[in-house]
């Protein structure tokens, strides 16, 4: 019986559009794994904390808002646009993930900007970060894990078999977001998302526990100008090798 150590991950991270969501869904669906979105569970705190109108300084109130969290994953298969260049395969398939609080789907809600900056606060109170951890290590199970985020490869899986860094430049980003949102019927300026990912970048690297930055023994692969498919490919390939040595 294998134990949950040696359980393999993939694990990748990145800053904010850098396309890790939408390529770590396709990497687990094609290994048939299990997928953990580690950025909407933080998203989820600050959407819990808004209802409840608990503001971002009240430490203590977050952190039980973290450990009571009522949350629940319902993934399925879908097609949907990719969040960056789509080459001539067309459309992906991917795993959408529906996210449950408190019985209730709250999968648009935590996709909003203002969810997204307000969990980029909430990711910095270290007590916060410390009850989520083990949360999400427990997504640790056969077959495997494809983990999404930005501290996977340095902080919560830091023996996993292969570390992933995804980048891109910040105007590419921005775009990314702006296509996506707009898809989506929301209203909103590139260069207000291009401010709004600058800071969110800032912020990230610059907090003191767990910083966005690549692991050591991280494969960084810039995303500005592939295709959602040759990354996923590229990370399969990659996938591969590790296993063949």
């Amino acid at each position: 019986m294998k134990t949950q150590a040696s359980i393999p991950v993939i694990a990748i991270d990145g800053p904010s559009a850098s396309g890790k969501g939408t390529v770590s869904a396709l990497v687990a669906q094609a290994l048939n794994w299990h997928l953990l979105d580690s950025g909407a569970l933080y998203r989820l705190v600050a959407l819990a904390a808004l209802k409840r109108s608990v503001s971002m300084d009240d430490v203590e109130q977050l952190v039980l808002i973290t450990r009571t969290l009522d949350v629940s994953f319902c993934v399925k298969s879908t097609c949907v646009a990719s969040d960056f260049n789509v080459d001539s395969a067309g459309s992906p398939a991917k795993l959408e993930t529906r996210l449950l609080l408190e019985g209730e789907d709250a999968t648009q809600e935590i996709r909003t900007e203002q969810c997204g900056d307000l969990a980029s606060q909430v990711a910095v109170i270290p007590d916060v970060r410390l009850e989520l951890l083990k949360r999400q290590q427990d997504f640790r199970t056969l077959p495997g894990l494809v983990a999404d985020g930005r501290d996977m490869g340095t902080v919560v899986f830091p023996d996993a078999l292969l570390k992933v860094f995804l980048t891109a430049s910040v105007e590419e980003r921005a775009k990314r977001r702006h296509s996506q949102l707009m898809g989506k019927g929301i209203s909103v300026t590139l260069a207000d998302l291009f401010g709004e990912i600058s800071n969110r970048d800032k912020r990230d690297s610059q907090r003191a526990v767990a910083p966005l930055k690549p692991a050591a023994d991280a494969v960084e692969v810039n995303t500005t100008d592939m295709t959602i498919h040759q990354v996923v490919e590229r990370i399969i390939s990659l996938y591969n090798e590790r296993c063949r040595g």
